[in-house]
C-alpha cells in the first residue's frame, strides 16, 4: 500500500507512560468513531513514504483531538520513543461514509470550480489546512486564488460532473487580480525638463 492509497489520520506526538502507550493527535471530526480502530499505518520520520502496518490494541480519546494509542508489539517507553512524530495513515477505502452534501478534500481535487454568478472559474488544485480555517486553492487567470472552506461559500460537489459549486463573495477574485497596493501607490517617475 502506498501513500496515494491512504489518507492521513494524524501523528504521534510523544510516548505516554512506561508501558508503550503514545499520545496521538488525530485530524478527525469525531474521535469516538475511531475508538474501535483495528489497524494503522505508520510513516516514520526516518523513512518518508514507507508505511509500516501496526495492529491497534487500544485507542482512548483524550479530548477532541488527542487520544492515547496502544500499538501491538510496543510494550515499553523505549519502544515507543522512536515513534515520536510518525504520521498515522489509513486506507482510503476505509474512510467513514459522508452525507450526500459532504465530501472529502481529496475527492474534489481537479474538479472545476463553478460560481453561481460568474460560471466556471478554474480547477481545484489543493487544500491548505491553516490554523484559522481550511482553504481551497484554485488557479484563476494565472493567479492562485484561495477560497475559505465554509458552508456559505462552498455549496456542493457534483461527483459525476466533477464540478464544485461555490458562491464567492463579491470582490474576492479582484483581491487576487489587482496589483499590490504598494505598486499602485508608487509615484510616477518625474522627468525634469
Amino acid at each position: 500500500m502506498t501513500l496515494d492509497d491512504c489518507y492521513e489520520l494524524g501523528s504521534i506526538v510523544k510516548p505516554h507512560g512506561l508501558k508503550g502507550f503514545v499520545v496521538a493527535a488525530l485530524d478527525v471530526d469525531d474521535l469516538e468513531a475511531y475508538r474501535k480502530l483495528k489497524m494503522v499505518l505508520l510513516e516514520m520520520p526516518t523513512a518518508p513514504g514507507k508505511l509500516i502496518e501496526y495492529a491497534v490494541e487500544k485507542l482512548q480519546p483524550q479530548g477532541t483531538e488527542r487520544a492515547l494509542l496502544k500499538l501491538k508489539g510496543i510494550e515499553r517507553i523505549e519502544e515507543a520513543e522512536p515513534l515520536r512524530n510518525a504520521k498515522l495513515w489509513r486506507p482510503l477505502a476505509e474512510l467513514p461514509a459522508l452525507k450526500d452534501d459532504q465530501f472529502y478534500f481529496h475527492d474534489v481535487v481537479g474538479f472545476t470550480v463553478v460560481d453561481q454568478q460568474l460560471g466556471e472559474l478554474g480547477n481545484v488544485e489543493t487544500f491548505y489546512e491553516l490554523p484559522q480555517q481550511d482553504v481551497l486553492s484554485m488557479r484563476y487567470q494565472g493567479q492562485e486564488v484561495l477560497i475559505p472552506v465554509a458552508d456559505e461559500l462552498i455549496l456542493s460537489a457534483d461527483q459525476e460532473a466533477k464540478k464544485l459549486y461555490v458562491n464567492l463573495p463579491e470582490g474576492l477574485l479582484e483581491v487576487y487580480l489587482t496589483p499590490a497596493s504598494r505598486e499602485r501607490d508608487e509615484p510616477d517617475e518625474v522627468v525634469e525638463p
